[in-house]
């Protein structure tokens, strides 16, 4: 991969695989250092998380790929994605050699408290420290975030979403948990109780929250409007298969066949089975209601 900064640059060393505050702040440390040193910002990462070829399995992911990309644009960086399997062997200093220094023309390097590298996570931000210091090169490592007296992890994160807490998340993601999903079809009952939704299929590798009743914003042609969203099965319509549907207040259009986005905010109920569907209709309209008297 040839991607030499001719005039260096300042390297951004990470997962990423949340971009929570805590990821943010290392990001963030290297574009400032970039912007003093008229330096080139260069994000280093990986396409997939280790995780998915040391055991076979990748943690459920808190962004949506779409979403990760348009995060990442705004940093104004420029991603150099590493190829994990041909790295994973390689010693720290062969790391810090041929990939920062070769290959990134590196001259500054920021890293997490956490951050490890080279051959079974040997290299520790303390030898990345020396290294620079031998070799001249700029470091800066960005201490644990904490939220609520415990450091923000990607791990942590996906346990409240898991568990409903979507607050507390949010609070570290710095931003709400969001993603963005085509629009499909339904079987427009929502529309035929005048109360119509969109329907957002979520994929199994997604970390998916609790199944329940959210308020939620939903971002159309670069509006953001007030929602409702519901996140399971649809017990009381028996849809079996996980979704999220979506009430948006005060917008009638057509959505269809598009890319639209969906941030939550708050859980206000768990996912019910209704006797009827006239008790559905009911709920749903106390749900609005309910969303409504937020806003005042």
């Amino acid at each position: 991969m040839e991607i030499i900064q001719e005039k260096g640059s300042v390297v951004a060393l990470g997962n990423f695989d949340g971009l929570h505050i805590g990821h943010m702040a290392v990001i963030n440390a290297a574009k400032k250092m970039a912007r003093e040193q008229n330096l080139n910002l260069v994000i280093a990462t990986f396409a997939e998380h280790p995780m998915k070829f040391l055991t076979g399995i990748a943690p459920k992911e808190l962004l949506t790929g779409s979403l990760k990309e348009k995060i990442f644009k705004e940093t104004g960086a420029k991603i150099c994605n590493l190829d994990f399997l041909s790295l994973k062997d390689m010693e720290p200093e062969n790391f810090f050699s041929e990939v920062l220094i070769s290959m990134l023309n590196a001259k500054g390097v920021c890293c997490g408290f956490n951050y490890s590298f080279g051959a079974k996570g040997k290299g520790t931000p303390e030898l990345l420290k020396s290294l620079c210091e031998e070799t001249g090169i700029l470091f800066n490592m960005s201490e644990a975030a904490i939220v609520d007296g415990k450091p923000v992890s990607s791990t942590r994160i996906r346990q409240l979403i898991e568990s409903g807490d979507i607050e507390l998340a949010n609070k570290m993601l710095g931003r709400p948990y969001s993603y963005e999903r085509l629009v499909v079809d339904g079987d427009k009952r929502g529309r035929q109780m005048g109360i119509p939704t969109i329907n957002q299929n979520l994929p199994d590798n997604m970390a998916i929250p609790k199944f329940g009743v959210y308020i939620s914003t939903t971002t159309v042609d670069g509006k953001k409007y007030e929602s409702l969203t519901n996140i399971g099965v649809r017990p009381t319509i028996g849809s079996g298969f996980i979704s999220s549907e979506t009430h948006i207040l005060d917008f009638n259009g057509d959505l269809y066949g598009k890319d639209i986005l969906v941030a939550l905010y708050s859980y206000i109920r768990p996912e019910m089975k209704f006797a009827s569907i006239d008790e559905l209709y009911t709920q749903i309209n106390l749900d609005i209601s309910a969303v409504r008297n937020l806003k005042k």
